[in-house]
């Protein structure tokens, strides 16, 4: 893995209580450089992540998750990123576990890598993951793994590695702005073909961590069905 180029990317919004904490666990002797792109914060996020001499890029106006994410990839593929990881900056991930995410990727075996938060009920519930969230995940990992061919535990992680192969092959600049985002990149990688693999990680639900509102999640999981009703669609015509 040393003779990898290694990226973290951080979509940050309002995350002045948790950079830091997420930030420091990165394994440095790893990673080669971290780049954040701020989608307009309106608290000290910007000031937080120069104190840390982090690469940051900031987006004037707010330009949403999705479109956060499209600038993060392309400032690491223009750095010669091999190996991208998205790790959002409001310490629901754990950073330290950075190395075995990507190792998977290093050795050839996938050219995706997701660390999945979802081991047990109990220990998502345990962890802070609200019941609501919790039961349409597992609904909409459920009818993935039946749409899609595969068998992962859950597609909804911001916790996730990419092969810059991936990037560079799929027209992401394309997808939506918006929370959707995560799953278009997703099922136009497996229409690719390309190889998704899965960690486990713990689950980290607490006050200061980011989480989308509830009519912000029904929205997320009616634009992930009807993405999913377009994969069918495509399948069905080959």
């Amino acid at each position: 893995m040393k003779k990898l180029k290694i990226i973290v990317v951080m979509p940050a919004y309002n995350a002045e209580k948790t950079l830091e904490k997420t930030y420091k666990d990165i394994p440095k002797s790893l990673v080669y450089k971290t780049i954040l792109v701020d989608d307009g914060s309106h608290d000290k996020t910007i000031k937080i992540a120069k104190k840390l001499k982090i690469q940051t890029f900031v987006h004037p106006q707010n330009r949403g998750y999705g479109g956060n994410q499209k600038t993060c990839y392309t400032l690491a593929l223009n750095e010669g990123a091999d190996i991208i990881i998205m790790i959002h900056p409001d310490y629901q991930y754990d950073s330290k576990l950075t190395e075995h995410l990507i190792k998977p990727i290093a050795e050839g075996h996938f050219d995706i890598m997701l660390g999945s938060r979802i081991r047990t009920r109990n220990e998502a519930l345990a962890g802070g993951m609200p019941p609501y969230k919790y039961f349409s995940n597992r609904f909409l990992t459920m009818l993935e793994n039946i749409i899609l061919g595969q068998n992962l535990s859950e597609y909804h992680t911001g916790f996730r590695a990419f092969h810059k192969k991936v990037l560079l092959k799929l027209p992401f600049h394309k997808f939506s702005d918006d929370f959707v985002f995560d799953q278009e990149i997703l099922i136009s990688a497996i229409q690719k073909n390309f190889r998704i693999g899965e960690i486990q990680v713990p689950v980290r639900y607490f006050p200061d961590s980011s989480s989308i509102n509830f009519k912000k999640s029904l929205k997320y999981g009616l634009e992930t069905l009807f993405n999913l009703l377009k994969f069918f669609l495509s399948q069905r015509t080959k």
